[in-house]
Formats: structure tokens, C-alpha cells, sequence
């Protein structure tokens, strides 16, 4: 670790002395002299001030972290890409493998930022100590994440289904589906403490790691957990979206036995929970004959809502200054009849907090990933990358939306994708020196 001070003895500082191996010659002149004399006056500077040496050994440690934190980027985003290909049948993803390569890849580039923070205090005040520790691992396998590898929460989960038969076994009992449920139930919810967010605020409640490290998460990761820890038991459950909640059930020819009441509840209400006795939920008003018109989600359908809603997540933290923005708001703007012909310019576009619009931008390309023709959501990605200041991006991105969107919301985008287009020219036009300003007609 770098001292904040070092003791230098003035002799030294008035009369550095030069290694013997140092020569200096004036017989002639070449063209690569003043690269060895540079050389030169790093070496005799470094051993002069000690300051300064480990000052060079600390920019050449954060070099060298920055490259392992962007690998790691890089990696957990092919990895997840991979796992979700579209050449892979939908049974075969593991939702827990791919979730956390999400979290991977937020959790590197969150790294990498502290570490660029970490840089800039340290060239700005010399005597100011990295708060950086050293990095043990060179692979996204072995990377830390929340204390554990990617390979040890996935451990963890194998170490809840365990418990899970463990605890049958205490029971002296059969595999009777109702059992297996309640001893789940028992172990996730009473056991673990594993407790549901009523608001996402916080992003620990977002991520799959953090969810069971914190013991309390959102719906759907509660819901994933639930799903990975049964299929490590060979118990398949199902879920689809109903209203605002999430629900899940095993998968079973007779969906009408999940809705008998055996102990004063349903087995639907024990996979469940309470939204299922909750007057105000849709979920209270589903049978065994509605169940069957409900729409079974694909693993590739649970990570997506599980990446749109980390989307809502990071856009409401990175607009918090800018309380009830939304992402189409320029539209209506541009497309107000009433607003100045040069309403929309750089200067008006809000200020937000940088890292969270860039975690909801990586959320936002992951899910274009698995919805590559869902014009809303592209025309959402385009809007962030405009708000981000990436025009030429969000004109390519918001090009694309108006080929899938419906007629109405073409017009809608065509005027606001002009000016934005006249923007990035604008842009180009100010990098090359020149003055004055574009007009937008």
C-alpha cells in the first residue's frame, strides 16, 4: 500500500546520485537520444523519490486491473449471449447461469468505474494513497462476486436443494408433490428468510447473488430461485405473468388438484403465497379451467422480465434529479404543433447520473439480444442513447424502430429522428473546427 508521506533527505533532493552504469557521451548525436535520456530521468527520478516509483508501479497495477475488469465485460456478455442463443432449445437455458453473467458483467463495469474514480484522485493529489487491493484472479471464473464465484452461487443453490431433501428425509415421508412444495417452502422461506421487496429501490434486490445473500429480492428473482432449486429436486415448475405478479406452479396434467384445499390452503397458495388470498390480485380469481388460458413463459420470457425490470430500475436511480421524466418525452415535444420550430438542442437534454443510464442501457441491448424486433423496446434504447448523448447511436437504433413500429408511432418518431440526425451533423461539424451553428428547419 502507498504512504501518504515519505521522509527525503534533503542531500538527496539537491544532489541526486547516478548509478554507475549510467554513461553520458558528446562525441556524437542520434536521432533516438532524447528517448534515453527520458528513460534515463524516469530511472534516476524513481530511485531519488520512492514517491514517484510506486507512483509508476500503481498506474501500471490500475492499467492492469482496467484490462481484467474490461475482459471480464466482454466475457459475461458473450457467456450470456451463448447461453440464451437462439440455437439452443429454450429447456436446456439456465436461468440462473444466465442471470448471473448479468450480474457479472454490472458488477465488472461498476469495478472498473471505482477504479478509473480511484485513478483520477490519485494523478490529481500525488500523496494520496489507491484505496484498490490487489486482484487475485485473471478470469471471469474466478472473478468475486459478492464474496462468491459465479460457480459458488450456483453451488448454493445445489446446497438449498439439498436441504430441501434433507429435510424429507427428516420426515420419514414419500415424494408426494404437496410434501416436496411445503418442504421448499419450509426451507426457502423459513430457513433462509428469503423475503420479497415490496419496492425495487435498491439494485442488491435485482440480482440473482444478491438476492441470496440478502435474503430479499424482487418477485421474479424469488420465482427463479424457486424454479432453479425444484429442477435440482426433478420437479418442473411453470409460471406466467398475471396483472403485476409473477406465478408459478408444477407443472401437472390436472391443473384443477392445484386449486383443492388440503391444511386450509390450495397448492397453488403454497407455491404462491398470499397474492393468491389477495382480493386485490388477479391471481384470486384464477381456476383450474383459467389456468389453462394462461400463457406459459419460456425461460427465455422470465429472463426478460427479469432484465426489464432491472431496465425500470436503473432508469428511475439515473433520473432521480429529473422526478416523473419519461423515456418518449422529446417525442412530444418535437411533435408539439405549438413548441418553437428549434425547440430540441443539446442544452435541453437532462443531466442524469451516468453510471445507472449506462446499467440501464447494457440491461436495455441484452434484452434486444432475446427481442430483437420489439419496436418499443428498441424505440426505449434509442431514447436512453440519445439521453446519454450518443447520437449518431440513438439515430441508428431509433432508424431501425420505425422499420417494426406501427404507422402512427413512425410519424410519431420521423421528425424527432430528422432533428436528431441535423444534431449529430451538428456535432461532427463543431469536431472539425468549424463555427457557427446548423439550423434545423
Amino acid at each position: 500500500m502507498l504512504s501518504a508521506s515519505y521522509w527525503v533527505p534533503t542531500a538527496a533532493m539537491a544532489f541526486p546520485t547516478f548509478p554507475d552504469h549510467c554513461f553520458f557521451r558528446y562525441d556524437h548525436h542520434h536521432r533516438n537520444d532524447h528517448k534515453d535520456l527520458r528513460r534515463w530521468r524516469i530511472r534516476t527520478t524513481a530511485a531519488a523519490y520512492p514517491l514517484f516509483s510506486n507512483q509508476i508501479q500503481l498506474t501500471k497495477d490500475s492499467s492492469s486491473r482496467h484490462k481484467l475488469y474490461q475482459e471480464a465485460i466482454k466475457t459475461s456478455r458473450d457467456k450470456f449471449t451463448r447461453e440464451i442463443s437462439f440455437q439452443s432449445k429454450d429447456k436446456d437455458i439456465s436461468l440462473a447461469k444466465a442471470l448471473l453473467y448479468v450480474a457479472a458483467e454490472d458488477g465488472a463495469f461498476m469495478s472498473f468505474n471505482r477504479e478509473m474514480d480511484a485513478c483520477s484522485i490519485l494523478n490529481e493529489r500525488r500523496n494520496v494513497s489507491s484505496p484498490s487491493e490487489a486482484i487475485d484472479w485473471d478470469s471471469l471464473e474466478q472473478m468475486p462476486l459478492g464474496g462468491k464465484t459465479i460457480h459458488g452461487w450456483l453451488s448454493e443453490l445445489d446446497a438449498i436443494a439439498k436441504e430441501v431433501e434433507a429435510e424429507l428425509v427428516s420426515r420419514d415421508i414419500g415424494c408426494h408433490l404437496v410434501e416436496v412444495l411445503e418442504a421448499v417452502n419450509l426451507v426457502l422461506f423459513e430457513s433462509r428468510g428469503l423475503t420479497r421487496s415490496p419496492v425495487l429501490v435498491d439494485s442488491k434486490h435485482s440480482y440473482l447473488h444478491s438476492v441470496l445473500s440478502s435474503r430479499c429480492g424482487s418477485a421474479i428473482l424469488l420465482s427463479i430461485i424457486y424454479i432453479e432449486v425444484c429442477r435440482r429436486l426433478g420437479l418442473t415448475i411453470v409460471g406466467s405473468r398475471v396483472g403485476e405478479d409473477f406465478l408459478i406452479w408444477p407443472q401437472t396434467g390436472y391443473p384443477e388438484e392445484l386449486f383443492k384445499v388440503t391444511s386450509g390452503h390450495s397448492l397453488f397458495a403454497i407455491v404462491n403465497g398470499r397474492c393468491v388470498e389477495d382480493p386485490r390480485s388477479m391471481a384470486s380469481d384464477l381456476t383450474g379451467t383459467s389456468l389453462l388460458g394462461l400463457e406459459i413463459a419460456t425461460n427465455r420470457d422470465i429472463i426478460g422480465i427479469a432484465l426489464a425490470n432491472l431496465i425500470r430500475l436503473h432508469w428511475k436511480r439515473a433520473s432521480r434529479s429529473n422526478h416523473g421524466l419519461m423515456l418518449t418525452s422529446p417525442l412530444r415535444h418535437v411533435n408539439d404543433a405549438g413548441e418553437k420550430p428549434n425547440m430540441m438542442d443539446k442544452s435541453n437534454v437532462p443531466l442524469l447520473r451516468p453510471q445507472d443510464l449506462r446499467l440501464a442501457i447494457m440491461a436495455s441491448e441484452r434484452l434486444l439480444i432475446l427481442q430483437p424486433h420489439n419496436w418499443a423496446l428498441r424505440r426505449d434504447h434509442g431514447m436512453m442513447l440519445y439521453y446519454n448523448r450518443e447520437y449518431g447511436k440513438a439515430v441508428q437504433e431509433l432508424s431501425i424502430c420505425m422499420a417494426f413500429a406501427p404507422e402512427e408511432e413512425a410519424e410519431i418518431l420521423e421528425p424527432f429522428v430528422e432533428k436528431l440526425h441535423l444534431m449529430r451533423l451538428e456535432s461532427s461539424w463543431k469536431s472539425l473546427g468549424h463555427t457557427g451553428r446548423l439550423t434545423v428547419p
